[in-house]
């Protein structure tokens, strides 16, 4: 029956063994595993720059900041009769402080000021750095 499928799947199984055998007995001739040579690197001082110089590549990175005057929901057929010069009532009252995101993570809040026929924000309460890293994740 040495044309039996089963027979030739357990030879070749068997030869599989070998070679794994094979490169297992090589491995263990050569010496076994060996421990890996790394370049050595240089001392703190020479490597790492001071602590405002680590931070300087940061300070060039943007981010986007939005202040949020109120929010409101709508069904679809409202949002569609919006025409120009609809109002659309908000939650937040006249007055009430608006809230700053930075990157879409709340960072304090303020109260809308004009300067110079533009509108700004002045922060009037930044939220703890705990609160912060509580809304980042």
């Amino acid at each position: 029956m040495a044309d039996d499928p089963l027979d030739a799947a357990d030879t070749k199984a068997e030869g599989a063994g070998d070679d794994w055998a094979a490169a297992l007995s090589e491995h263990e001739s050569s010496g076994g595993a060996q421990a890996p040579a790394f370049a050595e690197l240089g001392s703190p001082a020479t490597t790492a720059p001071t602590g405002s110089q680590n931070l300087d590549f940061l300070l060039d990175i943007p981010l986007n900041v939005t202040v949020e005057l109120g929010r409101t929901s709508m069904i679809i057929n409202k949002m569609l009769q919006l025409t120009q010069g609809s109002v659309v009532e908000l939650d937040k009252a006249a007055g009430e402080p608006v809230e700053i995101f930075v990157n879409d993570k709340l960072l304090g809040k303020g109260e809308v000021i004009v300067v110079n026929e533009r509108f700004g924000v002045r922060i009037t309460e930044i939220i703890s750095q705990a609160d912060r890293i509580k809304n980042i994740g």
